[in-house]
């Protein structure tokens, strides 16, 4: 993934070029990690661009910020909107979107309470995470011995700068020893999350992920998941998962923004499965792509679209967008 050299960024309410669009070296952030972001994605779609769940990823951000005590301005809706702007400005028909809301340029010192709270929203063009090939053959993965923060220590349920400094030495170790991804326990060694990805088991058909309380992040796609899966007519349980659990299960998978939906083929070097993309993983990909692709009705109202006075004057998809 690369940035664009040009190209529009939203920052305290202004559209700034690409190149001006900087903080100062002391800002709060860049020593304390006093950030809160969201990851989301515009697809392009027969109707025209779609955010998919602004709402519920805007709300994520500002429930984040609360959690840190950072007041930022702008309310939640307005900030919607700012996305979409930001999309136009840009003429992008499908991007990934990261707003973030940061503790600026003030002062010095851990009580961030004297730095001003900024956001700023960037867009750009990205494929798959994990690559192409990996929404069909799947990846491999190691279990990190790095585990995910305790409870009472840093807060998982929010989506925060300082958290990923964990997730980074979770996805530098995996890269090093030659695996994609890395998922971690959490501090009493059951299944967690992935550096940047919630996980998904399958054994005789029923669906599993680790529940709030396993110090995940409570992720928009893994929402999507739990609630694609019922409406195939799979169980899906959240409930605390062993490791051992992870080498015997029929399919494992990962859920997140960037990743999509990314079947996992082997852990430790023991395969999963076929090895490969499992008919449940499948069965799931199919549903998620044919709604973020608009060529399904959205009975759950997930797509925001950036242009809806065209989307309105745009009929039905035929064709169903498959999945690998």
């Amino acid at each position: 993934m690369t940035f664009p050299a040009t190209g529009k960024v939203w920052m305290n309410g202004s559209l700034v070029n690409w190149a001006d669009a900087t903080i100062h070296v002391a800002s709060h952030v860049i020593h304390y990690g006093s950030g809160v972001f969201e990851g989301i994605r515009c697809y392009d779609t027969p109707k025209g661009s779609a955010v998919f769940r602004l709402d519920a990823h805007v709300r994520r951000l500002f429930d984040s910020a609360r959690i840190y005590r950072m007041e930022f301005s702008t309310e939640p809706e307005a900030l919607q909107t700012a996305v979409l702007e930001t999309i136009r400005a840009n003429g992008y028909k499908a991007c990934y979107i990261r707003p973030i809301m940061y503790r600026g340029y003030g002062a010095l010192g851990v009580n961030p309470f004297p730095c001003p709270v900024d956001a700023a929203i960037l867009v750009w063009e990205w494929g798959q995470y994990l690559g192409a090939e990996s929404l069909e053959r799947g990846v491999d993965v190691k279990v990190s011995t790095w585990a995910r923060s305790s409870p009472n220590s840093l807060p998982s349920l929010a989506k925060s700068t300082a958290n990923y400094a964990n997730a980074q030495l979770i996805k530098m170790e995996a890269i090093v020893e030659g695996y994609a991804e890395g998922i971690a326990l959490d501090a009493f060694g059951n299944v967690s999350e992935g550096s940047g990805e919630n996980v998904f088991i399958v054994r005789d058909d029923v669906i599993y992920t680790p529940p709030l309380s396993a110090s995940v992040l409570p992720g928009i796609t893994r929402d999507t998941v739990i609630q694609l899966g019922r409406d195939l007519g799979y169980d899906v349980r959240e409930q605390m998962l062993p490791r051992e659990l992870l080498y015997i299960a029929d399919e494992v998978f990962f859920t997140g923004t960037a990743v999509e939906i990314a079947p996992i083929r082997s852990i430790d070097k023991i395969q999963i499965g076929v090895g490969s993309r499992g008919p449940v993983t499948h069965a799931i990909q199919r549903a998620f792509f044919d709604v973020v692709s608009g060529v399904t009705a959205d009975r759950h109202h997930w797509l925001t679209f950036v242009y809806p006075e065209q989307a309105s004057l745009r009929g039905p998809a035929r064709a169903r967008v498959k999945a690998g």
